[in-house]
């Protein structure tokens, strides 16, 4: 572990990752300063999270200043690179780090990683309850037969987090080596990055954050960072039937597990399914023989949607290249009905059923939700644009969805998108000013049947402090139907 007495350390950004990790090193004695563009009015609730540590706050802007004898510099995930104290930083030749680096380089425990341009929330959290049923093998063995213990069943215990729930370098002076930790990462946080977990999960890499990385090359290179720090002694999991993940198998280090609808070729170890759909499959090489594994049923997966298949095929293959047994896998994914905000089902009123996917903040993620439903659909759509093409997506709603209520500063580009398929369609189209409107207006519209799915495509900054925000909003305001 890193020696910190002395160092100093400025940490950009006050939000979820930016005091989680001034809290960790503020504790391992640096001289930690946390700066945030916003007046010290509008950050009390943050200075009062870390009351009583030893942590010098500086709002209100970024002053060049800082870096007057900083050793390091951690932007939080939402900084973005290219502001004036960073790349001065980096004219200076100080050393870029964020929370995920520093919890790599500390960590006493093997890592899954997963990152991808969806799903990425679902797989972690599915890998974490397979883990966890993997650990509570454990706890019985131990329990009931104290002398195999030394044969002890993978992991003693497991801890979720990253760019989900919990920073997971708020924690992790809780971790022992014989635990497990799973996290989510985005391309944020992996574009600063040269450190890698063991297993490396790329779900799929389609646009997102353009408005960000500038173009799908550079997104792509982030993303890609996952594997380009592994040792050869590594694991990398990759979809086949993704082209944005597949293209990267050329950068895999270690070991390569894939996973996808159909059996993978001779001599590759991965997940896919029967001929016949029902099926999940396990194709594996132990002593240099080829063996295939069933896994479960299809029908034992809750989840809705194509998207979501992929998910726990993904699941599976992480698991089996983290040395987790089969049957863990199995009973992780059996009753598991998925992550809040995630096409997650709100209520039935007056014969519709309404959910949240306040999650899909890119229009692939809305596709791959409309793909979800076979019901007629009342489809709400808006928020922030990203600088991604919504021509797809309009091509589908144009044939899938009956009423398009669009909100937010995205409704105008949909909007216009839909012009090149709504003279040969049906589907009505509804301007509102907010979300609150557009669930008025589906109350309005809807009929016996219909399924109302809120899947925005569009981030939540014009309107809500982060999707989770949103979808809490947007799940209230359906409960109060009357």
């Amino acid at each position: 572990m890193n020696d910190w007495s002395g160092r100093r350390v400025i940490v950009i950004g006050a939000a979820r990752q930016g005091l989680a990790l001034a809290r960790y090193l503020a504790r391992h004695n640096a001289d930690v300063i946390l700066n945030d563009r916003l007046p010290d009015n509008e950050l009390r609730g943050e200075q009062q999270s870390l009351a009583g540590e030893k942590v010098r706050w500086v709002c209100g802007g970024h002053p060049l200043s800082l870096l007057d004898g900083a050793d390091l510099v951690c932007p939080s995930g939402g900084i973005p690179l290219d502001i004036p104290i960073v790349k001065e930083a980096q004219r200076r030749g100080i050393f870029l780090s964020n929370d995920s680096q520093i919890f790599l380089e500390e960590v006493p425990c093997p890592v899954i990683g997963i990152t991808g341009s969806a799903g990425k929330t679902t797989t972690t959290t599915l890998i974490g309850r397979i883990a966890q049923v993997a650990a509570d093998i454990t706890a019985r063995i131990d329990h009931a037969l104290p002398s195999r213990r030394s044969h002890q069943v993978y992991p003693a215990r497991v801890w979720v987090g990253g760019n989900i729930g919990t920073p997971l370098i708020s924690i992790l002076d809780q971790m022992f080596e014989n635990d497990l930790a799973v996290m989510e990462l985005s391309s944020f946080q992996l574009e600063i990055m040269h450190r890698a977990p063991q297993v490396s999960a790329i779900l799929n890499i389609t646009p997102n954050h353009l408005d960000r990385h500038g173009n799908m090359e550079a997104y792509q290179a982030a993303k890609a960072r996952i594997l380009e720090f592994q040792s050869f002694a590594d694991m990398a999991v990759l979809n086949r039937d993704d082209p944005g993940a597949w293209s990267l198998a050329n950068q895999v280090r270690g070991n390569l597990i894939t996973f996808g609808r159909n059996q993978p070729p001779p001599g590759q170890t991965g997940t896919f399914l029967t001929d016949d759909g029902q099926a999940l499959m396990l194709q594996s090489i132990e002593n240099g023989m080829e063996k295939v594994h069933y896994l479960m049923p299809r029908k034992d997966i809750s989840l809705r949607g194509e998207h979501n298949l992929y998910n726990v095929l993904a699941a599976s293959a992480i698991a089996f290249g983290a040395g987790i047994p089969i049957e863990a896998v199995v009973v992780g994914v059996k009753n598991f009905i998925g992550v809040p905000h995630r096409l997650e089902f709100v209520r039935s009123w007056k014969g519709a059923d309404w959910f949240n996917d306040s999650i899909a903040t890119a229009p692939e993620r809305s596709i791959a939700a409309i793909h979800s439903f076979s019901e007629p659909l009342i489809l709400l759509a808006g928020g922030k644009d990203k600088n991604l093409p919504w021509e797809d997506f309009a091509r589908l709603v144009a044939t899938r969805v009956k009423h398009l209520i669009l909100f937010g500063e995205l409704a105008d580009k949909i909007a216009q998108a839909m012009i090149t398929y709504t003279p040969e369609s049906k589907v009505k189209i509804t301007h509102c000013s907010n979300l609150f409107q557009a669930v008025q207006t589906a109350a309005k519209a809807l009929s016996p049947g219909d399924v109302v799915l809120f899947s925005p495509g569009g981030t939540s900054f014009d309107e809500f402090r982060d999707f989770e925000d949103r979808g809490e909003a947007y799940k209230k305001w359906v409960m109060e139907l009357p």
